[in-house]
């Protein structure tokens, strides 16, 4: 499975899918056939750091 680092950052982090598609500005469907193709690393991070936003309440 393609992004599995941030499938398991969201998931351990109790982040949905759809709320990291809300904080970049995508829908959920777009996000999800994003995650289908391995994104280039610094796109990862920049996803990796909202998932820890959202984790800690951070409002975007």
């Amino acid at each position: 499975m393609k992004n599995q680092r941030i499938r398991e950052a969201a998931k351990n982090a109790g982040v949905k899918l759809w709320q990291i598609a809300d904080a970049i500005g995508i829908t959920d469907g777009n996000f999800s056939r994003k995650l289908r193709h391995e994104l280039p690393e610094d796109e990862q991070r920049r996803i990796l750091e909202i998932i820890k936003q959202i984790s800690e309440g951070v409002t975007m």
